[in-house]
């Protein structure tokens, strides 16, 4: 049997793992690269990139993830289609499947770390079956120094082998590809995917679970950066909105891009890299990940122009969810360590394909409330099967994917933080203008970025403003650098009565959704939500 340098024999012994014949343990990114290109996993593209395919599987697959039932989670995670249960003895069976499915096999071992206040960091170790997977777990985790590798005890473990296959009829999964979280046993497994987003999503979930529960952290969906004076901004949004885009500001430092926490101290990243949607990637309008992807990034399911080996960002025939991970020191103003102050403006981020709301506009107190709560986007046609006209999506707290407690909980930290700290929050349409999808146009990245650093510096304090008819937000008159036309959305439809009558269906749309939470919900909250208007359908 082989071992890599410093390995002492019993590393995996606390897994019950029979030793493999070779464990590679905590390579350095340069040697997991070397291994994947000798282990045939990917190539590298003329940028030195690492580009990889993740087989069947170029997404995640929330119907196949699990957390454990027992007695430690039985009574706090809110059971639903998304948080679903599966038993003790379903992860036991598997678990120890994978392990024997170890035996006589080469694994690469990360220990890392989440969340980079030392206050909340959670060790952990991250077991694949590929060399390409530990990379990324070291691109998106905290790398720790010679020192902390010396000294390290995994907290919690992930155990990935993509090319593991459950049987459904045997071992109690709907499907082959899983991923179980055992909050007890503090341990991850994932097997039948090659996404590696399940290792990130994983642990993720594992945080929102104990960071609000048991540490009084309010875990966020969300990206953030920090002005040169000190200001922190926080961005809301499901996928496709702009989160990784709008916080990769040259003229701000970046705190992070997807996952972060808000404690008594100021708000920290949990990961230590970023994870960038890459389709239609352009230089121009997303300079900073379009430089971070060098020596030591891993591009996913990405196509080269034919013959070379640069990457076509446009080619989405494998997926339109391409992707990058690469570790926040390849964002030249990446603030280190990621921990910042209170924020004072917060970012809600939301796709409008129905080109409905505002490209930008203020929120109340209760409005700001309604709108985390909701966690609105839109998915556009052709983006998935069957959708054949716009499709709103609803996702609470801007990440229900991945949140085991009632969205009430999360919200209600919110909240308090936001009165605390008097935060001003914002609505930022980064989708579509002058008319719906198939119609109207995508809202200029640029303009968008002019509107949110208005708002920053404080060029919008002495603005006029007016309240939007169905959804009561506060929209400016005008902005720096923004023409005066596209800020009220109205005006950018030719057809007006269109416009109303899409308003009021985006407003069903939003209260339908809502009525399962009315009863949690205050005055307050319920002020802040749209109001139909009575509309001639002539």
């Amino acid at each position: 049997m082989t071992f890599s340098k410093n390995l002492p024999t019993d590393l995996l012994a606390y897994l019950g793992l029979s030793v493999p014949t070779t464990i590679f343990h905590n390579l350095e990114p340069a040697e997991l690269i070397t291994n994947s290109l000798q282990n045939h996993e990917g190539v590298l593209t003329n940028t030195g990139a690492l580009a990889v395919d993740t087989g069947a599987f170029t997404g995640r697959a929330p119907e196949d993830k699990f957390f454990v039932k027992d007695d430690y989670t039985a009574e706090s995670i809110n059971w639903n289609d998304i948080n679903q249960p599966i038993s003790s003895e379903v992860f036991k069976n598997l678990k120890l499947k994978m392990l024997q499915f170890c035996e006589n096999k080469k694994l690469y071992v990360a220990d890392v770390a989440a969340c980079a206040d030392p206050i909340y960091r959670l060790n952990v170790r991250v077991i694949a079956s590929t060399a390409f997977h530990c990379l990324f777990a070291q691109n998106m985790f905290i790398r720790l120094n010679e020192e902390e590798k010396e000294i390290f005890q995994p907290e919690y473990t992930v155990l990935c082998l993509p090319e593991f296959e459950a049987n459904p009829e045997v071992d109690g999964t709907p499907r082959k590809n899983f991923a179980i979280i055992n909050l007890s046993e503090k341990t991850v497994i994932i097997g039948g995917t090659g996404y590696t987003g399940e290792i990130k999503k994983g642990i993720f979930s594992v945080l929102n679970f104990l960071l609000p529960k048991e540490k009084d952290v309010l875990s966020m969906h969300c990206s953030a950066n920090v002005g040169k004076q000190g200001d922190t901004a926080v961005f809301f949004g499901l996928s496709g909105t702009g989160k990784t885009t709008l916080s990769a500001d040259p003229d701000r430092y970046l705190v992070g891009d997807d996952e972060h926490g808000w404690s008594e101290r100021g708000i920290f990243n949990f990961e230590g890299g970023c994870y960038a949607k890459t389709i239609n990637l352009s230089k121009e309008n997303e300079p900073d990940i379009w430089n971070a992807i060098k020596f030591g990034a891993i591009l996913e399911n990405t196509r080269f122009f034919e013959g070379t080996n640069e990457v076509n960002y446009a080619d989405s025939s494998v997926t339109p969810n391409t992707r990058v991970s690469y570790p926040l020191h390849h964002i030249p103003n990446a603030l280190e360590p990621s921990i910042a102050k209170h924020p004072k403006h917060i970012f809600f981020l939301t796709c409008d394909s129905f080109g409905v709301l505002p490209p930008i506009s203020k929120l109340t107190s209760g409005q700001a409330m309604f709108h985390f709560i909701s966690g609105y986007t839109a998915k556009v046609a052709g983006t998935e099967v069957g959708v054949k006209e716009p499709k709103s999506v609803f996702s609470a707290c801007f990440g229900a994917p991945f949140l085991p407690l009632h969205p009430a909980q999360y919200a209600g930290m919110l909240g308090e933080k936001m009165r605390k700290h008097h935060v001003q929050v914002w609505l930022i349409n980064t989708g579509w203008t002058g008319g719906p999808y198939g119609e109207g146009s995508r809202m200029k990245i640029p303009y968008t970025r002019s509107m949110i650093a208005a708002a920053l510096d404080g060029r919008l304090g002495d603005v006029a403003f007016h309240a939007h008819p169905v959804f009561g937000v506060l929209v400016p008159v005008e902005v720096p650098g923004v023409p005066a036309e596209v800020l009220d959305p109205k005006n950018t439809w030719a057809n007006k009565h269109a416009y109303d009558l899409a308003s009021n269906k985006l407003a069903d749309m939003f209260l339908t959704n809502f009525e399962k939470y009315r009863d949690m919900a205050s005055e307050e909250i319920m002020a802040g939500a749209p109001q139909v208007l009575e509309i001639s359908n002539s």
